[in-house]
């Protein structure tokens, strides 16, 4: 481990964790000289702080591989002692606060925090002490994990094999170390379409149930080192339902874990399994089965959930109000079917339930939540009345978008407000399931935005199967407890500190580069929501290539990175790094070669189709190879089951792509495709000295005999990678201009390509600003009938009305986006060019005429207001471009064509009167709009899945042509 360079886990890499001044005072030694310190806690203290004392236990002999004693009394002398207790429930611990021993200012009467303090002579016989001493129960045990996360133990040791350094002596610090109150109340996460997960606990952990006891006991401690206390169980079919064992609710209460229900399952029943036995039951007069309507039925479905209120209200659990249909189906209702008699019904539900558990659980039925899911959240803005002290749980559109936030009455509400955010998702328009792929700036600007806007009471997160969500769930828990640890600068900061803490610092930072970018190309795609013909393979120097060179450069750092790692961390290292890497890489690959191959077909070539077809078809079975390799031999077998990219029940999932063989022929032929044209040339290879790009001509066999080849430039300045030779499927050639040969102008030039007695002309236009007009240049410059600005790149940003334009680091397509702070800013719609926040961008313009200027937003929600953008040139009126602002949920429309692609592109015309400098400025009309890129066609722009390439920049891109090492696969 020392190779790794791991030091013990300090309180400065730990969250929301306020420390003293650096104190002289010695560390407090747990280990050394072959023994360990006693761990007192009173037997009178809190069930799961004593459970938590034995965590304790274990993770010191983890590291130490010696077992402290776990002491239920005092010991009569003792030289170093860890004392862990909650304040009100351990009386050495209060003892230690009466005589002002123990410093818990900022602790006592709070929820949640601790403090660790060593404290000298705390008791007679005893010389020292580290007293671990929580608010409640949930802080002392807070406060235990935090301890043992100092001594070098993950979170995530059981869950993602994270090895624990093994160190003789074993110190922390003196303190006092405090743990404040977190930002949110309750933190919590739904386990959701868990096929795989009930998979992988069937085969390994209880092959009689489908999810019990001992699997959710893995789910509490892990919930409980990272610093949750709430959970939604597994829900569907597949799994068997929370209350079917009884150890299950007990155990949640030994933990110290809320347990609620999801939207659909109303004060713990989980309808998918509990209602038909119910029904089967309590048929009607006639025998026949009740139906789950409750302007049907309401006193069967009445005492359906009174019986399962009875039944766990002894334990520390949030209800769920409201109702929808079985199984996350819609709201039924016979004898309801408007809107407004709908809204009557609900009222009726939510009263009957609120009496229920006034009867059934009284004062301790809190928290109580409604949330507005789907068609629910159409009721409540047409009039559901949620009494007051019930929290209002906000959804997002499934794809991390939130819908809507509180008004300022819906602020006030004591019950306060909540959210149920998606990091994992099955159903429209696509499902991603397979890989964390959610960008982590993404999830902290839309929980930045929830809590600006007073949402602070429960933040639940649906997390799929657990694995694969590492990290995304330990930064939505860090953001959770102390809202302001990152900001727009350093968001991405946080994966440095969070993978040196599995890895070793000093590998932290590139395992951090390697993860943004990962999420930086699943920003443009998810690999989960790949489909033919994405991205084009003709256009743009090869647009799906180029992104398939970012990831395999991607994967080749990543296994370098692997193979500098000691053994004991190759399991931790495939399951949090390069699997994502690998898998995601192999998922756009395999699409790749089948839209090469399908443009084989098209452009009649020979033994290359088949090539491109092996390919495909080789990536495919590379994918099944590393999934079989996660769940068979990853720490030794230990995963069997828990990843797979194509559960049977998933929608829309790519999979194995269809491609095309052509039978063999005893021929040869020439063929020659140009960028920028399917088949042909007709289009030509565009040269700019700005840009100094490289442009590609593909030659290929239309046979299957080898043939030979010659390709001729007509100009001395134009260059090709290669002039010929033999082929008997295809090669690619380079084209580039010698810049320092060709005169200043607009010149035309071919390319000449040879063989098989035919010969093609491959036309080429070159335009030579000069080296001079390169130099003195400012702003962005057109060039190839474009100008591509990455948002970022401002050359002013003005701040008006309190409202500003600031960069969020690693999100969007490219290196950051810029957004319109605070998001609770009033809307300007008017008077932009002197109440509205600016980003103005120079652009010098080779042309004039009227330009369609497309903004590239990220997508965000507000059905109960507009999400606007306003869009000028120079001093011309600004035009208002309107984004979607509501989740339809459909296939095919706006909405999901902008989740699918991670950016919503909003087009406007401005008019350049004359060519020359000129300023694009880009107006805050809403807050919290974010927007990534921005691209004016200026003509014959082709269409593509991408922005292309950032113009020339001085700054910003001097060097923006197609460098070697980052161009497409050549095969």
């Amino acid at each position: 481990m020392a190779a790794v360079g791991v030091a013990p886990l300090l309180p400065a890499v730990l969250p929301a964790v306020a420390e003293a001044a650096p104190s002289e005072r010695p560390a407090f030694p747990l280990a050394r000289d072959g023994a360990a310190v006693d761990v007192f806690v009173d037997a009178a203290d809190d069930p799961a702080v004593i459970r938590a004392a034995g965590d304790l236990q274990a993770d010191v002999e983890r590291v130490t591989g010696v077992r402290p004693r776990l002491l239920r009394a005092l010991p009569e002398r003792a030289a170093l002692l860890v004392v862990v207790g909650t304040l009100g429930a351990s009386p050495v611990v209060d003892r230690l606060v009466a005589d002002r021993r123990l410093d818990v200012s900022g602790v006592k009467g709070r929820w949640e925090a601790s403090v660790t303090q060593a404290v000298d002579r705390p008791l007679p016989g005893v010389d020292r002490a580290l007293v671990i001493a929580g608010s409640d129960r949930r802080g002392t045990i807070y406060g235990v994990y935090d301890t043992s996360e100092r001594i070098g133990v993950s979170p995530w040791y059981w869950w993602a094999d994270v090895p624990v350094e093994h160190r003789d002596t074993v110190t922390v610090p003196a303190g006092p170390l405090k743990r404040y109150e977190p930002s949110i109340r309750y933190r919590g996460i739904f386990i959701n379409d868990e096929q795989n997960l009930t998979t992988w606990s069937h085969r390994t952990q209880e092959p009689d149930k489908n999810i019990g006891p001992e699997t959710y006991r893995r789910v509490f401690e892990l919930l409980l080192r990272l610093k949750a206390n709430y959970l939604w169980p597994a829900m569907h079919p597949y799994s068997d339902f929370f209350n079917k064992h009884r150890e299950n609710p007990e155990l949640a209460d030994e933990y110290g874990i809320v347990v609620g229900s999801s939207h659909p399952e109303a004060l713990l029943r989980n309808g998918v399994h509990e209602w038909d036995p119910w029904a089967a039951e309590h048929r009607g007069p006639d025998g026949s089965l009740p139906v789950y309507d409750y302007t049907v039925n309401p006193t069967v479905i009445s005492d359906y959930w009174r019986a399962r209120a009875r039944q766990n209200a002894a334990y520390e659990s949030s209800w769920t109000l409201g109702m929808r249909g079985l199984h996350d189906s819609a709201l039924e209702t016979k004898y309801a079917t408007t809107i407004p008699e709908k809204v009557v019904v609900m009222n009726d539900i939510i009263a009957d339930q609120r009496r229920i558990l006034t009867d059934e659980v009284g004062a301790a039925a809190e928290p109580q939540i409604f949330i507005p899911y789907k068609e629910v959240l159409e009721l409540y803005n047409a009039g559901v009345r949620v009494p007051e002290d019930v929290t209002l749980i906000w959804p997002d559109d499934n794809h991390g978008n939130m819908r809507q936030l509180p008004n300022e009455a819906e602020r006030d509400r004591p019950g306060g407000n909540g959210i149920y955010y998606h990091l994992s998702y099955w159903g429209r328009p696509r499902s991603y399931l397979w890989l964390d792929t959610t960008q982590i700036a993404k999830v902290w600007q839309e929980l930045r935005r929830v809590y600006e806007h007073g949402v602070d009471r429960m933040w639940i997160f649906n997390v799929g199967d657990v694995k694969s969500i590492e990290t995304g769930l330990s930064f939505a828990m860090d953001v959770a407890w102390d809202v302001d640890r990152w900001s727009a600068d350093d968001v991405e900061d946080f994966l440095a500190e969070w993978y040196g803490r599995q890895f070793g610092r000093r590998h932290g930072r590139e395992i951090a580069e390697i993860r943004t970018e990962y999420y930086r190309l699943a920003a443009e795609r998810r690999p989960e929501f790949i489909d033919r013909q994405m991205f084009s393979v003709v256009h743009h120097g090869d647009e799906a290539g180029r992104r398939l060179a970012a990831h395999d450069r991607l994967l080749v750092r990543t296994r370098a990175l692997g193979a500098t790692l000691p053994e004991a961390y190759r399991d931790a290292f495939y399951e949090l790094v390069e699997y994502p890497v690998h898998g995601a890489y192999l998922m756009n690959l395999k699409y790749y070669w089948a839209d090469r191959n399908a443009l084989a077909v098209r452009q009649g070539r020979g033994a290359g189709t088949n090539r491109f077809a092996d390919l495909a078809e080789a990536a495919h079975a590379e994918e099944v190879a590393i999934t079989k390799r996660y769940n068979s031999e990853v720490a030794g077998g230990k995963w069997d089951g828990i990843v797979n990219p194509y559960p049977s029940q998933i929608p829309k999932a790519p999979g194995r792509p269809a491609v095309t063989r052509i039978a063999r022929s005893e021929t040869s032929g020439l063929g020659v495709a140009a960028e920028g044209n399917e088949t042909g040339t007709d289009r030509p290879l565009s040269f700019s000295s700005f840009t100094r790009d490289r442009r590609f001509v593909d030659v290929f066999n239309t046979g299957f005999l080898a043939l030979d080849w010659t390709a001729e430039a007509s100009h001395p300045w134009v260059r090709l990678s290669t002039a010929g030779g033999s082929l008997t499927e295809q090669t690619r050639v380079w084209v580039e201009v010698d810049w320092a040969r060709v005169p200043e102008g607009t010149h035309s030039a071919t390319v000449t390509v040879g063989g098989a007695g035919q010969r093609v002309e491959v036309p080429l236009r070159v335009v030579d600003d000069g080296e001079r007009a390169r130099r003195r240049t400012r702003g962005f410059i057109e060039a190839h009938g474009y100008v591509s600005i990455d948002a970022v790149h401002t050359e002013r940003r003005v701040a008006r009305g309190g409202a500003r334009w600031r960069t969020v680091r690693g999100l969007g397509r490219r290196t950051g986006a810029v957004e319109a702070v605070p998001s609770t800013a009033a809307p300007v719609t008017g008077d932009f060019a002197s109440r509205a926040p600016e980003l103005r961008y120079r652009v010098r313009f080779a042309s004039a005429g009227s330009f369609a200027v497309t903004v590239f937003r990220l997508p965000s929600l507000d059905e109960r207001g507009l999400r606007r953008v306003a869009v000028a040139l120079d001093d011309q009126p600004a035009t208002v471009l309107s984004g979607q602002a509501i989740a339809t949920g459909n296939r095919g429309d706006a909405w999901a064509r902008n989740v699918e692609e991670g950016v919503e592109k909003l087009t406007a015309t401005v008019t350049v009167g004359e060519p020359g400098e000129h300023v694009l400025r880009l107006f805050m009309v809403d807050a919290a709009i974010a927007v990534d890129q921005i691209v004016v066609d200026t003509g014959g722009l082709p269409v593509t899945y991408l922005a292309p390439p950032e113009s020339y920049h001085p700054v910003f891109n001097p060097d923006p042509g197609y460098a070697p090492g980052v161009d497409a696969p050549v095969r």
